[in-house]
């Protein structure tokens, strides 16, 4: 059982029209060093980790954990979907599931984030159908404000955190039809 409940993992691969979301794989590997050493994708998120000490640390098999995406454009990976519970968290998020993204520098602006994030919670959607969605970024971070926008993401509140300004949205859950 993982924090996202009694959800089989990985489930199948999810298909949109441009990307595949699916588990980790050892090819994965160099992409997921790539995504955490990359100062512009880490710019808002305290700062990238320094490569040598990714190459030590980083298992064959990165980030094999339920909640976790491998999001694959033309079979190589682009970026990271995560959904999850993280163990701390503001007062208005507590218990309920946190979507995180991150996306290498080559792969912005082409609307994969939004295709990727849309995609996963659908499948959200269908498998914890009921439960509302958080999100969280800094202020200043205009690209993921957007991308809560047009996900569906309403402001619960401002908080200063990390040294910068943070806003904490939610997304309604969608509820089950009969």
């Amino acid at each position: 059982m993982s924090d996202l409940g009694p959800v089989a993992w990985p489930p199948a691969p999810i298909r949109t029209e441009r990307l595949v979301l699916r588990g980790s794989e050892g090819r994965d590997r160099a992409a997921f060093v790539e995504l955490l050493a990359s100062p512009e994708v880490h710019i808002y998120l305290g700062g990238p980790r320094p490569r040598d000490e990714l190459e030590r640390e980083v298992p064959e098999v990165p980030e094999p954990w339920p909640g976790s995406f491998v999001v694959e454009l033309d079979g190589a990976m682009i970026g990271q979907i995560l959904l999850r519970r993280p163990a701390r968290h503001r007062p208005a998020a507590v218990g309920k599931v946190d979507l995180g993204y991150l996306f290498l520098p080559r792969a912005w602006g082409c609307g994969y984030a939004t295709e990727a994030c849309a995609a996963a919670l659908d499948w959200f959607d269908g498998v914890l159908p009921g439960e509302p969605v958080v999100l969280a970024t800094q202020t200043a971070n205009a690209g993921s404000m957007r991308l809560a926008a047009k996900l569906g993401f309403a402001e619960v509140e401002r908080f200063h955190a990390w040294d910068a300004d943070q806003w904490l949205g939610m997304r309604p859950p969608v509820t089950p039809s009969a």
